[in-house]
């Protein structure tokens, strides 16, 4: 078998990242809280792709649980890709610690405790890929979402810096950078049509990224070049701005 292990599994993006490697031959491992949520998901996978698809329950926010987490697996996964995502509430996190402290811990602080443990299991073996779903959020602070931007842009940092200390062990690490995504975490944003993407497509990117051996890919593509453009603007222009 071979097994990839998806984490965060309920999230949109999640499931159809999971049909897309089930449908390209792997076995599946999901993990998150509730899984129970995730049964009609894990049986429509068997019978279409006649792949093994096992749940698991995860809270990325209990870091002592991690280390068991990952023992009890009994093959270890060739890669792994965290979905882990919190967007919380901006407005509220300025003047509410515990909830700029979820937001935090959930996009950054929880994941990076599970990909430590993982990055040295793949290290000592000299294989496997570790992909992070960050956000073009982490590229540049804003107003309306610089709690969530500055977690993501700590896992854009972490991972860069995974990829560093990988490289040498043979082992993959993939930062993903979505733009707007048709999810339930924005089904209440006014998001433009042109520039927002379906789980599907994001998919299809991630998995296609990480087959040719991508460092960071941008979904849709054209966020890349947006981001650019975003990234180049003086601050003492950026500041006044409400983009």
């Amino acid at each position: 078998m071979s097994y990839v292990l998806i984490v965060g599994a309920k999230s949109d993006i999640a499931k159809a990242t999971a049909r897309e490697y089930a449908k390209n031959g792997y076995d599946l491992y999901l993990a998150g809280r509730n899984i129970s949520e995730l049964e009609n998901l894990a049986n429509d996978i068997r019978v279409r792709t006649q792949k093994e698809v096992e749940l698991l329950e995860l809270d990325i926010l209990e870091y002592e649980s991690h280390h068991s987490f990952y023992e009890q697996l009994e093959e270890k996964p060739l890669g792994v890709i965290s979905a882990v995502g919190y967007l919380g509430d901006q407005e509220k996190a300025q003047s509410d610690f515990s909830e700029a402290r979820k937001i935090m811990d959930t996009n950054y602080t929880g994941v990076v405790s599970l990909f430590n443990i993982i990055a040295d299991d793949f290290a000592k073996r000299g294989s496997g890929f570790i992909v992070g779903i960050s956000s073009v959020a982490g590229d540049r602070g804003r107003k309306s979402n610089y709690l969530y931007g500055s977690a993501k842009a700590g896992l854009t940092a972490y991972l860069s810096g995974l990829r560093n200390r990988l490289y040498d062990a043979r082992v993959q690490v993939l930062t993903v950078k979505p733009g707007f995504v048709a999810t339930r975490m924005t089904e209440n944003m006014d998001l433009p049509e042109k520039l927002t993407a379906q789980p599907e497509a994001v998919a299809e990117d991630i998995y296609s990224a990480q087959q040719k051996g991508k460092n960071v890919v941008y979904t849709k593509w054209f966020w890349k070049y947006i981001m650019m453009i975003i990234k180049i603007i003086p601050e003492w222009k950026f500041k006044r701005m409400s983009i």
